[in-house]
């Protein structure tokens, strides 16, 4: 096969749309008595084999459950099972009753062992149904089940993260798989890569490095790459329907017009002036809002009278409404028990049977006020026929909670107006205001998940062809006085070049799979796992061997990457040993191994980021601590045609340490006998040089992006230096400035980038900002895992090439090597796919060729060490 299509092919592998796994069924082969709405996502479904259904509230996805179990068991056979939350099986019994007759009758049968399910199975052929809990404390065995569907799933989220680790694997015998709810959560983007794992759509940890950028400095904490956003939602929505309406599909929405919904906030005023005293025992004249779930639970006690005072006044005005009284702690139900004659509540340490009758009744209307906690009843219930207002007693940050809870009565089918009455106290505004802010990402992600289902249908065809356009990018050069970079898939820029052109390799490989840097799927970061990068750099080491020189060094740094228990099963931090991986890479592509520098790191950043290396788990056990995980720099070489003595083709001869004498002699040695410091490539530098542990200040070039995030005064200070020391960039002065309007932190009532000046009758260095609070700035800096430092670049250059030769990279991000070959008297070549830190690197490279001085990360580093910067 011809290379370049090759290249290509692996490319369009990439794409990631879910695979169909099921059967084709026609339509006439769907329960008719179904909504037609609903009988087309039963033929998707059934034909993908392993589907989420996100569809609102009122929408019939028990329907369409019981219809995937009943289509898939006739045509395929095995048993099926539908995992539901408390309180909800009889919303099951009771669309089966109402919606499967005749040919499309189905028998259900509630189970919650293995032993009640094996007596049901020798009583005839059923449709099984159970409760979370039954599966979570091993009751019954899901490996009995070969169609297995989870009703709304979101209800593991309040089991814990642990829960959603260990539950979904446990479905890995079924064949077919689906999850039905109607909000998974647009706050917790990890929730829905569980349900793409628990479908075998993608890999948990493939699909988290896939689509998230993960903060060097904290483990856990993830965001979505800005880059990779729309195809986040594209490829989900290959696996996964958001319904909102019947119209998103192309349906009629008559009869599916929601109730009008009214919410009202009802704050109740609480002592803000009082002796609140802290931990250490300061005092607060003002009573400060409350921050953390301890805080806000103490706040909720506090002002419990006055909130349950006020649930009266509400219920007191329209006395024969039904109601749901919503709440979260226990001694809010104990105050509503106490309050609200008749009233009957829900809670853990009840008989399943007691609980559940207590549901059916309130929602058969047999009586008027239910007590409960969202997070035990918001998922699931149908409370509409005989309700359509209820209370919060008290707000919090849970919004999938809170959000069921408003729809187990806010639904189609309703058929009155819905009001909610949230009663909260004053020093909880601030939950208050995270809850609508959420509220308002839930609605910019539906509205979203609705266009892209509008647009493209049920089609995965579609999908593919959007998502095949990310391939590819057009190629931009720039060169100057001794170098020339080019914006281009490195695989395609390398086959551009001359065989024998390059003296000398240096970069920094992508660590597989581990960041993303760019939207196409040329970039290497954009790979599955190890062997799938590798399988890229497959197509590029062969072209960096034919266009290095004979006898010539290619020097590849790298860090081995730490795998989290989670991920891997094995319930503890490990160390995937990349390094090694990259080494016998390149020698199975016929380059030779010459050794290999470790570069130390710090172990207690180390720390920080992936949480394994703590003292306090050492102490309660020290076997399972590794070490800290250095950095290195691997060394390479494409042997030269003449091997008898192994010299390069072209030589990097060094020059011995000398000086001219005043008779203009050259001697090498002093009159003791000492080789001459400072000139020459002494023998001090090369056994430096040739120690196989290397330290590295750490000191790099800085993105516009890493620029922006700093404090502002630190920012500020540095710029009034830099603007002094340099050619004014009126470009780059604004670029700043944006980036850091982009982020929220340019002030608005003064200068932050203040140019400096160098008349004396200009004032330009007084302090404007050591007042400034940017905390929030800095609680939101990220540091790239293993960014390219200085010394080690220029003491690969130094070492192996000679003044005047090429030194190339071809991962180039901020162009740091051709930079310093640039310095250091060579010429350099790079190639680099982010267009954003091609223009970047570009400025660099002009700057130094015009001899201007460049911003680095010591610049930023050392006024924020001074005592008026912390303050």
């Amino acid at each position: 096969m011809n290379a370049r299509l090759s290249y290509r092919r692996f490319l369009e592998a990439k794409m990631k749309v879910a695979p169909s796994t099921g059967i084709s069924v026609p339509l006439d082969g769907i329960n008719p008595a179904l909504k037609p709405f609903t009988r087309s996502i039963v033929q998707w479904a059934a034909a993908g084999g392993r589907r989420a259904i996100f569809a609102s509230f009122g929408l019939h996805k028990t329907s369409t459950q019981i219809e995937l179990c009943r289509l898939l068991k006739a045509r395929v056979g095995g048993e099926a099972l539908i995992v539901l939350p408390l309180g909800v099986r009889q919303e099951f019994f009771r669309d089966a009753r109402e919606r499967f007759h005749d040919a499309f009758a189905v028998s259900l049968r509630f189970v919650q062992s293995d032993d009640e399910f094996h007596g049901a199975r020798a009583q005839g052929d059923h449709i099984y149904l159970t409760n979370y809990e039954s599966i979570r404390e091993g009751k019954l065995d899901p490996g009995n089940f070969a169609i297995a569907s989870l009703d709304e799933a979101s209800i593991l989220r309040s089991f814990g993260s642990k829960t959603f680790q260990t539950f979904l694997p446990l479905f890995d015998k079924a064949r077919f798989r689906f999850v039905a709810t109607a909000t998974p959560s647009p706050n917790r983007f990890k929730e829905l890569i569980h349900y793409a794992g628990f479908l075998g759509v993608m890999d948990t940890g493939q699909a988290l490095t896939r689509f998230f950028q993960r903060n060097s400095e904290k483990a856990g904490d993830l965001t979505l790459f800005p880059h990779k956003e729309h195809e986040f939602w594209m490829w989900v929505s290959t696996w996964a329907v958001f319904l909102q309406k019947p119209s998103d599909l192309g349906f009629s929405d008559e009869g599916y017009d929601l109730p009008p919904l009214t919410v009202r906030w009802h704050e109740v005023p609480v002592d803000l002036v009082g002796s609140t005293a802290d931990r250490d025992g300061q005092l607060a004249l003002i009573r400060p809002e409350a921050k953390g779930l301890s805080q806000e639970a103490r706040e909720r006690r506090a002002a419990l009278p006055a909130c349950i005072g006020r649930m009266q006044e509400i219920i007191a005005g329209d006395p024969t409404s039904h109601r749901i009284l919503w709440h979260d702690l226990e001694d809010e139900r104990r105050a509503i028990e106490a309050a609200v004659p008749g009233v009957r509540s829900v809670y853990g340490t009840q008989e399943l049977e007691e609980r559940e009758g207590r549901v059916i009744g309130f929602s058969d209307g047999a009586f008027q006020f239910l007590a409960a906690k969202p997070v035990m009843l918001g998922s699931g219930c149908n409370l509409q026929r005989h309700c359509h207002k209820a209370a919060f007693l008290g707000v919090g940050h849970k919004f999938n909670d809170f959000i069921q809870a408003v729809h187990r009565i806010q639904r189609f089918g309703q058929l009155h107006p819905v009001e909610i009455d949230v009663i909260y106290p004053e020093s909880m505004r601030p939950a208050r205001r995270d809850l609508e802010a959420k509220w308002a990402r839930h609605e910019e992600m539906a509205a979203r998940m609705s266009e892209i289902i509008r647009k493209y249908g049920l089609s995965l065809a579609g999908m593919a062809e959007v998502l095949q356009r990310s391939i590819g990018i057009e190629r931009i050069e720039a060169s100057g006085q001794g170098w020339q970079v080019a914006n281009n898939d490195c695989v395609e820029e390398c086959r551009r070049m001359d065989a024998d052109s390059v003296d000398l390799i240096v970069t920094s490989i992508p660590f597989s799979n581990h960041y993303e840097y760019t939207p196409t799927y040329d970039d290497f970061g954009h790979t599955d796992d190890d062997d799938h990068f590798f399988g890229q750099m497959d197509f590029l080491t062969p072209e960096l061997l034919r266009i290095l020189k004979p006898g010539r060094e290619c020097c590849i740094h790298v860090k081995d990457r730490i795998l989290f228990g989670s991920v891997t099963g094995a319930g503890t931090p490990t160390v995937n040993p990349f390094h090694a991986k990259t080494l016998f890479h390149f020698m199975r592509h016929g380059f030779a191994y010459m050794g290999m520098a470790v570069i130390d790191t710090d172990v207690v950043r180390e720390n920080n980021q992936t949480y394994r290396l703590g003292y306090s788990e050492n102490a309660k056990d020290s076997t399972k601590m590794g070490f800290g995980s250095p950095e290195f720099l691997l060394v390479f070489r494409k042997l030269p045609k003449d091997r008898s003595r192994s010299y390069a083709d072209q030589r990097v001869a060094k020059e011995m340490p000398a000086v001219e004498m005043p008779d203009g002699a050259i001697v090498s040695f002093n009159d003791k006998g000492r080789p001459v410091p400072g000139t020459g490539y002494s023998r001090a530098r090369w056994q430096t040089d040739a120690h196989a542990r290397w330290r590295s200040s750490g000191n790099r070039l800085l993105t516009a992006d890493e620029l922006a995030k700093l404090d502002p005064d630190v920012i500020g200070k540095v710029f009034r230096q830099f603007s002094m020391e340099t050619v004014y960039d009126y470009e780059t002065h604004v670029r700043i400035g944006e980036e850091l309007d982009y982020r929220g932190v340019l002030p608005a009532v003064f200068m932050a980038l203040w140019p400096g000046s160098s008349r004396p009758d200009v004032w330009h260095d007084i302090d404007r900002m050591k007042t400034l609070n940017t905390a929030q700035a800095s609680a939101g800096r990220e540091l790239h895992v293993c960014p390219l430092q200085f010394d080690v670049v220029d003491r690969c250059i130094t070492r192996y090439s000679a003044p005047g030769e090429l030194v190339f990279d071809p991962f180039g991000g901020l162009f740091t090597v051709p930079y310093r070959a640039l310095h250091l008297g060579r010429r350099g070549r790079a190639a680099e796919l982010n267009h954003r830190y091609f223009l970047d690197g570009v400025k660099y490279l002009e700057a130094i060729e015009r001899k201007k001085a460049i911003p680095t990360l010591f610049d930023f580093l050392a006024p924020a060490d001074q005592p008026e910067a912390a303050e």
